[in-house]
């Protein structure tokens, strides 16, 4: 498992997603975090982090692909 660093943490509280990110299956919550940490460059970090926010904000996107919210 990815650990959440503390500025995915407050992009998530500042956007107010925590709680639709914290509904996500498990598998999706680690790929995101892993696929956020992965990147070398801090641009790259930050572009992979707003797709995400955009992603739950949203509710019907998971890595860019259709997710119709199935259980946990």
């Amino acid at each position: 498992l990815h650990p959440m660093p503390d500025f995915v943490r407050e992009a998530l509280k500042s956007r107010r997603v925590m709680v639709k990110y914290e509904e996500r299956p498990a598998y999706q919550r680690n790929d995101y975090l892993g696929w956020i940490n992965q990147a070398k460059r801090q641009d790259t970090k930050e572009k992979r982090l707003k797709q995400m926010l955009d992603e739950l904000a949203g509710g019907t996107l998971y890595m860019g692909m259709r997710w119709n919210g199935s259980a946990k």
